[in-house]
């Protein structure tokens, strides 16, 4: 099968389409048939090494994570999935290959209405988004939430889910992409390279940002006593936090497969879509990494595995 592994740690020419092995199953995995993959800004960070004080990865290793394919067999503990069921989440053990194995805790049946490449968006995407607003956030129908970096694979999502909600929903973007935040349910979206969110922006219940550094430090201003602000990037500081009678954290907690299914039928029923953004061939994977390390594309970039 091929498979794109990273022998050492660097920037996209250390992407290897390989030769390998189908691998095999142990008793609690399942060997999934990958057609999509999404591609993270995590990914390229676990590729240039950024990751590996915290996380560190024994080398050789598979790339990517966020998975859509067909279980082509199970393991002998394995009662959950079956063989020939199309299924998508969050692989164990690297994503970008025809062939992985994985744990079965992050996977969710795939609904008939769902595509592959729709899937592919959703670990990652969705869960991250539903995370921060709803385990972390608790979002509430009528609140007001800011989410930077709007028209990103997390934000997409963040801004349709919030709205979905019943919240009044802000969203921060390049001009380029406002049409295409508007599309997704924003009431009101904001330039960020014309205007100053905080300007516009007062009294938010909530603020999901994706972007940290100085729009972070811009945030704490716009949050309203008593309201959260939530980074997927930094470390917000709990005493600043404290003083402002805010609540504030870094939100990264992994969704449990339950979350991937109820995201999976809400696409499938039409109430959100599926921000598929840039689709790449396998083999063109380091074109897909050069675009996400960018951070200024619009929903998720998409890899094709399988037709």
């Amino acid at each position: 099968m091929q498979a794109v592994r990273i022998h050492q740690y660097g920037g996209p020419e250390e992407l290897r389409l390989e030769q390998l092995p189908v691998p095999v199953p142990k008793p609690e995995e399942v060997l999934i048939h990958v057609h999509a993959v999404g591609v993270l800004p995590v990914d390229w960070a676990y590729r240039q090494g950024l990751m590996k004080e915290h996380v560190p990865l024994q080398l050789p290793f598979i790339s990517g994570s966020a998975v859509a394919g067909v279980v082509a067999d199970v393991g002998s503990r394995v009662s959950k999935f079956r063989k020939g069921q199309a299924v998508f989440g969050r692989a164990s053990q690297g994503a970008c290959a025809e062939f992985v194995t994985t744990t079965v805790d992050t996977l969710a049946s795939l609904p008939p209405n769902l595509s592959f490449r729709e899937a592919a968006t959703i670990s990652g995407g969705a869960t991250t988004a539903w995370m921060a607003l709803f385990a972390h956030g608790h979002l509430q129908p009528g609140q007001r939430v800011l989410v930077h970096a709007a028209a990103g694979g997390v934000g997409s999502y963040a801004v349709q889910l919030a709205k979905w909600k019943g919240a009044e929903v802000i969203g921060t973007c390049s001009g380029d992409h406002i049409d295409y935040v508007k599309s997704l349910g924003a009431d009101t979206v904001i330039d960020y390279r014309t205007t100053r969110f905080e300007d516009r922006v007062h009294d938010v219940d909530l603020v999901l940002d994706g972007v940290g550094s100085d729009t972070l430090e811009r945030s704490w201003s716009i949050v309203k006593r008593g309201g959260t602000l939530l980074s997927l990037v930094d470390v917000p500081s709990t005493e600043r936090a404290q003083q402002l009678g805010i609540t504030a954290r870094f939100s990264n907690e992994l969704a449990p497969d339950t979350v991937f299914q109820q995201i999976g039928q809400l696409i499938a029923d039409g109430q959100i879509k599926a921000p598929v953004g840039r689709e790449f061939p396998l083999h063109e994977i380091r074109q897909a990494h050069e675009l996400c390390q960018t951070g200024h594309g619009r929903g998720r970039i998409v890899l094709r595995v399988a037709d």
